[in-house]
């Protein structure tokens, strides 16, 4: 499986961290010094999930080798959608004119991008479809409660694009080499790790302890999972991208694994946690960055719990 082109979008507003003081008690030390997080991204009044993830997609389709009406199957991966009827992937079916294309949404909380991957490489296999689009958007700000000072500040809104096919394309192609997904409802806090009740209290994190414990173990697990096939260890990887829940967590993962910070790729200071979109947009960020052969590992951690990793090769 190939990633024939990545798209992004972020909104411009940002948030910092001076603006809690008065919201939920937290000052802009007190938050940095425990999350990294500076700054975080905001849709604007006018933005949201759909139009968030309708950006990526035409920012993906600038470098798109194929028309986008070549499109068998669109997977929408989310836990913040704005319709859970009328999905983003029946969205972008009609804007684009994708006529045919099978159309699903999965969610898996932060993981969901990586199950969205799964999902796609499943459907290749099974030879259902031939050419994809992954969309990934996060609206945490319309879901989250600022007051909440055990997770009201953590939160970004992003939205990124993948574009993918069975057989390589192009030699701008990057091989997807190995996927990995799992899920860890009966580890720890499990399903009551992390909550989204719309109709209560929105985005709840009760047990930040827990989370970053099974965070650090299982994305280190699930790295594991990806390289061990090839004969590599994840300090093999030429980067590693995390999801940006915590910088203390890349921290932490780099620790265990004995790598330094700068073997590590993150946007978390300034947009917070981007949820499910984060580790693909950090990836699709930093395109220009990779050379040629490079081997990229992506990890995430989703509350729920669940975890996942894939291995990509440029």
């Amino acid at each position: 499986m190939y990633i024939n082109s990545t798209g992004y979008y972020v909104p411009e507003l940002r948030v910092n961290n001076d603006y809690f003081l008065n919201v939920n008690g937290l000052s802009d030390e007190w938050i940095y010094k425990r999350t990294g997080i500076r700054s975080r991204s905001k849709a604007a009044e006018d933005e949201g999930h759909n139009s968030m993830g309708i950006a990526s997609i035409e920012d993906a389709v600038k470098s798109l080798p194929y028309d986008i009406k070549d499109v068998d199957l669109i997977v929408s991966a989310s836990y913040s959608p704005y319709d859970t009827v009328a999905t983003l992937a029946h969205v972008a079916q009609q804007k684009f004119g994708i006529e045919g294309a099978r159309a699903v949404y999965v969610s898996a909380a932060c993981s969901s991008f990586v199950n969205g991957l799964e999902i796609v490489e499943t459907y290749f296999a099974a030879g259902k479809a031939t050419k994809a689009l992954l969309i990934c958007s996060e609206h945490n700000t319309y879901y989250s409660n600022e007051h909440d000072p055990k997770a009201g500040h953590l939160w970004g809104d992003a939205a990124v694009a993948y574009f993918l096919s069975k057989d390589k394309v192009s030699d701008s192609d990057v091989e997807v080499k190995a996927i990995y997904t799992c899920g860890l409802g009966n580890v720890g806090k499990g399903p009551e790790g992390v909550i989204l009740r719309p109709k209560e209290n929105g985005i709840e994190m009760p047990d930040g302890r827990d989370v970053f414990v099974n965070a650090c173990t299982y994305m280190i697990k699930a790295l594991d999972r990806v390289t061990a096939p090839y004969g590599m260890k994840p300090a093999d990887l030429d980067y590693i991208i995390t999801h940006q829940a915590n910088k203390r967590i890349v921290a932490q993962v780099a620790h265990q694994l004995d790598l330094a910070d700068d073997h590590f790729l993150n946007n978390i200071e300034e947009y917070g946690n981007t949820g499910s979109a984060s580790c693909a947009l950090v990836f699709a960020e930093n395109r220009d960055k990779f050379k040629k052969g490079d081997k990229i590992g992506l990890t995430v951690f989703g509350g729920g719990y669940s975890c996942g990793a894939f291995l990509v090769e440029i």
